[in-house]
């Protein structure tokens, strides 16, 4: 039997390899894609959109809890753990429909089982006991990252938890220990916290949130503090002994003193690292570092014809860095004129905690690292009128530019929907917007996005509402 070939052949169809694919049979490549478990990968199924499914029903209660400051009644509100996760994962189950139906209508065939590179160009599928090679022009790899484990903190599905277990509680604990407090670690110890957990936050960098800029993490601190979570910083779990109750960490505290901490379950969310195994690198001499392939700028493993994108590829470990990469090596494979390289600098993040926190481009710190001279301003919520109709009225939006050129070099926020207003900054530096460019853009009113344009205004000391 003759073997099929493709022009691309994906692996993976996560957020980078479902866009990858469909991008490059809108260029008119005859396309196929490989996946192992479900379409849309760990980000529709058990990552991205499930959580934030989540996290509405936990807003939605805190909500409710405060019907009486909107004139409103809402008497003996509760919850239930079983409908909660029933609705989360019916909206993931809808949008993995969806990627199956794009798929097919971009005639983009779907192969199911396991991928793996067995020669320049050739690429074995292997559900169960059936294998089948095909080969292919160009091949994108999309295989996606795992959670990282630390020794003795490895989830058992009971006690301790990864993600997974963490998205289908069967109840909700009475108490949590939540190892690091990036995005996963925080918004699942948002997410608890708001269905009355006693949640607990290790974390090993000097603050939470490590990556945001300091001011930022820091009024989310507050906030997190205020909403009953206890969080242990610069610290780490040196030992876990499992009980008839749960679990009992150790904690090893700044300045070497420990802690004892008892709680029913914990979260491991210490990061990820790459499915670079069982994928055939080694035939082909692709080379790995510290967990995930290594890429130029236009997302090329150094091997002809053979691509690496998402969090395979490393850091940022953002969906939306994945389909853009996908996009983009889709086009360079197609011939497009015009395709420029990932500026990860231009990458919005954003982290769905309550209040939320998103950001663009570089923190103070950074800007002044890299030796620029800054201008900063600020804005809090409590200056605006929407905010405060709301009742959302904790907040503050943060710009950073360059002294001498306008240029804005960062944004930052934390508050009610700043995972929305964040893409406002984003295009002006994609733009290459001036802060002249920020003052002269008339905002509607009444809005929350108005604070953006306040937050210009003050770092030029022109701030009309403070």
């Amino acid at each position: 039997m003759s073997t099929q070939t493709y022009d691309v052949v994906v692996i993976g169809s996560g957020p980078g390899g479902y866009v990858a694919a469909i991008r490059a049979a809108q260029l008119g490549l005859k396309e196929a894609v490989v996946e192992r478990a479900e379409l849309g990968g760990i980000c529709l199924n058990w990552g991205c959109i499930p959580t934030k499914a989540l996290l509405r029903s936990a807003e939605i209660y805190h909500n409710m809890q405060r019907a009486e400051e909107f004139g409103l009644a809402a008497e003996n509100v509760t919850f239930n753990p079983e409908k909660i996760v029933e609705r989360s994962r019916t909206v993931a189950k809808q949008l993995s429909s969806g990627i199956k139906m794009l798929l097919k209508k971009n005639k983009v065939e779907t192969l199911i089982g396991e991928g793996r590179l067995v020669g320049q160009g050739k690429v074995s599928v292997t559900n169960g006991s059936d294998t089948k090679e095909i080969s292919a022009k160009n091949i994108i790899l999309a295989t996606g990252a795992r959670a990282r484990t630390l020794p003795g903190l490895e989830p058992d599905g009971e006690i301790v938890w990864s993600y997974r277990e963490a998205m289908v509680p069967k109840t909700m604990p009475k108490s949590l220990l939540v190892i690091g407090s990036g995005a996963i670690g925080i918004e699942f110890a948002s997410f608890y916290n708001t269905f009355g957990a006693e949640v607990t936050v290790v974390e090993l960098m000097d603050r939470v949130l490590p990556v945001e800029d300091a001011e930022i993490s820091t009024f989310a601190a507050k906030a997190f503090k205020k909403q009953g979570m206890t969080l242990l910083t610069g610290a780490k779990v040196t030992g876990l002994k499992k009980t008839k109750s749960g679990a009992e960490a150790t904690i090893e505290l700044p300045g070497g003193k420990t802690d004892i901490v008892r709680v029913e379950k914990v979260i491991s969310a210490v990061g990820i690292t790459g499915n670079i195994e069982d994928i055939g690198l080694e035939s082909l001499g692709i080379k790995a570092d510290r967990g995930h392939v290594v890429v130029n700028e236009w997302c090329e493993t150094g091997v002809e014809g053979i691509y690496a994108i998402g969090d395979l590829v490393g850091p940022p470990w953002l969906a939306h860095k994945a389909s853009h990469e996908g996009v983009l090596v889709a086009e360079r494979i197609a011939g497009v004129k015009g395709v420029h390289p990932m500026n990860t600098d231009n990458i919005p993040g954003c982290t769905y905690c309550h209040p939320q926190v998103a950001s663009v481009g570089m923190t103070e710190a950074k800007a002044k690292e890299a030796g620029y001279e800054i201008k900063v301003g600020r804005f809090p919520f409590i200056g605006n009128g929407k905010a405060i109709a709301l009742g959302e009225p904790e907040g503050l939006i943060k710009t950073i530019f360059d002294a001498k050129t306008g240029e804005l070099l960062g944004a930052h926020m934390v508050g009610a929907e700043v995972t929305e207003l964040i893409q406002g900054y984003t295009l002006a530096r994609q733009l290459e917007t001036t802060e002249a460019d920020l003052m002269a853009t008339v905002f509607p009113h009444p809005t929350l996005s108005e604070m953006m344009h306040e937050s210009v205004l003050d770092a030029y000391g022109r701030a009309l509402h403070i």
